[in-house]
């Protein structure tokens, strides 16, 4: 029936009858151009350009304030009517948001909110628009989370409450938004419905509690809304949320490990914390989910672990409460996700600390595995990570032990295709852990130098112009490292460095100049 409408012209004269002031005629009108927009593109299409949209929104924003029935009645069929015509329709949903229509929405509900079909109206509308990212910053300038937050608290059913629950998830991916819901005392709204439905065992308790403990985790992603619920360590909330870890609820030890890991987005957070006790019971969680664990409560608990040992101050601490041990069980893990965060915190917790970087890089089992994960060609994450983490493990402790025990392991090789990684920060971290072997253990690793092609590498990156300053300077220290062993020696002759260092003797970078000067002569002398 639709498409016939369209074809017979109906539409334009429909839209016409939007201008009357006969209630009826606009409460009829505004039905059969919901149904016209029904899932019906060509029907949309036409009350689009006869500017159907605008003067509904305009009808919306001069009837809001009347609350006598038959004007609530009006304004629930033009809501409907709208949601019809910009339903998963992002560029009509668009048109809205610029016609205005989040500010009339908003102060449609706050006013008509003892209206149950209004109000859902309104709900069902704010969850198509809250999914478009230019619809945060109109809605972040109303009083959008007040208004919601109010409405949570009246809910006593289930349903009514997810409806909630699906406006609000989009709406607190802004920080903006999520600062103006936690003063709106959402999280206290949260935290209530986490204590009710913890025991109980009915499926929709068990999702409710789901969705409240993820929205809780959400909300401390953004940094004031984190920092305000955080208050110095003392806050009700960050207490309570201390509480799920030790908890027997997976969900509840997952929220709570994740928002640890979002309240220790700072040092000073990240010191308090680890003052006060928080390493040991993410340790016994982490015990708790060894064999047979939850991925995802391995993977939160690690994240959260590897923030704690961002600050130097907290590294020791870590080390000496025994992390490394506890992280090491999860090294047979098969899990990516889980591989990633372990490696992540074991690079965290070793950086500057030469006696752990010498005890891990000494544990064959782990560089082995390491080794292994270099070659993870599926996961990026975990093979940077694996590099990253071998690298670290000779820049921190300096030991030919350890040195010894990843030539053993096959570990040269992937550090020199470390050195040509697309990230500079990689590059520079493998070519001082090349240099250093180079110093150290050069012999042991001729070897393996030679067959992973090391100086042709080099020769690449001071050859090319877009090598940053910084690895042309190691490239040259390397360059003159490995000049000790004659079969690199004869390879470095062979290539005709001493072109490509000479030019670099009037690079802009005063390092760069002054280690090309240093390297020509070594060459010159050496040649």
């Amino acid at each position: 029936m639709r498409i016939p409408c369209v074809d017979a012209g109906l539409i334009s004269p429909l839209v016409q009858l939007l201008n009357s002031k006969d209630q009826e005629v606009l409460l009829q009108t505004g039905r059969a151009l919901g149904n016209i927009c029904y899932d019906s593109h060509e029907g949309r299409s036409a009350v689009d350009q006869a500017g159907g949209a605008q003067i509904v929104i305009d009808h919306l924003r001069s009837l809001c304030s009347k609350t006598d029935p038959a004007n609530e009645k009006l304004l629930t069929v033009f809501c409907g009517m709208l949601m019809n015509y910009s339903n998963e329709n992002d560029s009509l949903q668009a048109q809205l948001i610029n016609m205005g229509v989040i500010p009339t929405l908003v102060k449609l509900l706050g006013i008509h909110c003892q209206n149950a079909a209004l109000t859902e109206m309104c709900l069902v509308a704010f969850g198509n628009l809250a999914e478009l990212e230019s619809s945060k910053e109109q809605f972040a300038s109303t009083n959008i989370a007040e208004e919601l937050v109010k409405l949570f608290k009246k809910q006593i059913d289930h349903d009514k409450r997810e409806m909630v629950f699906e406006v609000l998830a989009p709406l607190a991916e802004n920080d903006a938004i999520k600062l103006q819901l936690v003063e709106a005392g959402l999280v206290e709204c949260l935290l209530e419905i986490v204590q009710q439905k913890v025991d109980s065992d009915k499926e929709e308790d068990i999702a409710e509690l789901k969705t409240a403990s993820d929205l809780m985790v959400l909300l401390l992603l953004g940094d004031e809304s984190m920092q305000k619920l955080f208050e110095g360590g003392k806050g009700n909330v960050f207490q309570r949320v201390l509480s799920w870890i030790p908890s027997n609820n997976h969900q509840l030890q997952l929220a709570g490990a994740l928002a640890i890991a979002n309240f220790a987005r700072n040092d000073g957070n990240c010191i308090h914390m680890v003052d006060n006790g928080i390493v040991e019971k993410l340790m016994d969680l982490l015990d708790r989910h060894v064999e047979d664990g939850n991925v995802t409560v391995q993977h939160a608990a690690l994240s959260a672990l590897r923030n704690l040992a961002i600050p130097v101050i907290n590294k020791a601490k870590m080390l000496s409460a025994g992390v490394t041990e506890a992280v090491l069980k999860f090294l047979k893990s098969e899990m990516p996700p889980v591989q990633f965060k372990l490696l992540g915190t074991l690079r965290m917790l070793i950086d500057a600390q030469a006696e752990a970087a010498e005890q891990l890089g000494k544990n064959v089992k782990l560089v082995e595995r390491l080794v292994e994960w270099c070659e993870a060609k599926d996961h990026a994450g975990v093979m940077g990570e694996s590099n990253r983490l071998l690298s670290a493990l000779i820049r921190h402790s300096k030991s030919k032990d350890v040195i010894k025990t990843i030539v053993q392991s096959g570990g040269i090789k992937h550090l020199v295709t470390m050195a040509t990684s697309e990230h500079v920060i990689m590059q520079n971290e493998a070519l001082v852990a090349l240099a250093l072997i180079a110093a150290l253990e050069l012999g042991t690793a001729e070897k393996d130098l030679e067959s992973a092609k090391l100086v042709q590498i080099l020769h690449t990156l001071l050859a090319d112009e877009r090598s940053a300053p910084e690895i042309k300077y190691n490239s040259m220290v390397l360059i003159c490292a490995l000049m000790g062993s004659e079969s690199l020696h004869k390879e470095v002759q062979d290539l005709a460095f001493l072109d490509v260092v000479s030019k670099l003797r009037s690079h802009e970078n005063k390092s760069v100049a002054q280690q090309a000067s240093l390297t020509e002569q070594r060459l010159a002398v050496e040649s």
